[in-house]
């Protein structure tokens, strides 16, 4: 096989014509138990990183987003909540991750302003020009050719439309980034296991976030794609970075 017919699974080297179904396998096991497990993983910090990315995206009446990788809705709900009278698309390609996003959103009476739809990353089932905001949180490192997917995020959002991306990121400081590290090698699988009965795709999760692009890579990947008014942000010394760009 050539570099040009393969991609990484975590650490491992796969054809690009498995990383999907690879990624679809991990999501599939795992939904049930995502969210706990988010809250664990991060010690609750994910929901600070979410509420900082809906503070700059200042969501606001009548938009119309589309959550990519959005999975149980966490995102969504937080757009909704803050822009009244605003529409989202969450689209995923894991069933299982949406079904548990629905029961979620009928508990939070916020289901007529939602819709669920299965679709890729790398091909979205909407037209060009269809949203007024596109948003992907810790989903863009599982695509198996991230760029294929910011051109189309690019493509269906209109004409002053934004993009923005949390993600986990690399710590500038190495003493630092050797720390969470071990944090992150030791224990995250190892509460995988004990919470989700599933060490290995929680491996596979640590892994993707060592082999993501720096901050500086990320954002020239995004100007490359179109976009324009670049910029990042880090959060918590950089364990996870928001990344903004608008359709200029």
């Amino acid at each position: 096989m050539t570099d040009q017919n393969t991609t990484h699974f975590g650490f491992q080297t796969v054809p690009e014509a498995d990383k999907a179904g690879m990624v679809h396998g991990v999501f599939t096991r795992v939904a049930s138990k995502y969210d706990i497990m988010n809250d664990l993983m991060s010690m609750g910090i994910h929901r600070v990183w979410k509420d900082a990315m809906m503070d700059w995206l200042a969501p606001r009446p009548g938009q119309r987003l589309l959550d990519v990788a959005g999975g149980t809705g966490d995102v969504a709900f937080r757009f909704l909540k803050r822009a009244k009278t605003a529409e989202a698309v969450v689209c995923d390609m894991t069933q299982s991750m949406l079904i548990e996003g629905r029961k979620r959103a009928d508990a939070e009476r916020l289901s007529a302003s939602l819709d669920w739809v299965v679709g890729d990353a790398m091909a979205l089932p909407f037209a060009d020009n269809s949203f007024d905001v596109y948003t992907i949180s810790f989903g863009i490192r599982n695509v198996t050719r991230i760029a294929d997917a910011l051109t189309e995020a690019y493509r269906v959002l209109r004409p002053g439309g934004r993009l923005m991306v949390l993600e986990f990121s690399q710590i500038p400081n190495d003493m630092m980034q050797k720390a969470y590290d071990l944090y992150s090698f030791n224990v995250i699988p190892a509460l995988g296991q004990l919470v989700a009965g599933d060490r290995d795709s929680y491996q596979y999760l640590v892994e993707s976030i060592r082999k993501f692009p720096d901050q500086d890579s990320f954002a020239a990947m995004i100007r490359r794609a179109g976009f324009g008014q670049v910029k990042y942000r880090n959060l918590t010394m950089g364990i996870a970075a928001l990344h903004s760009g608008w359709k200029v």
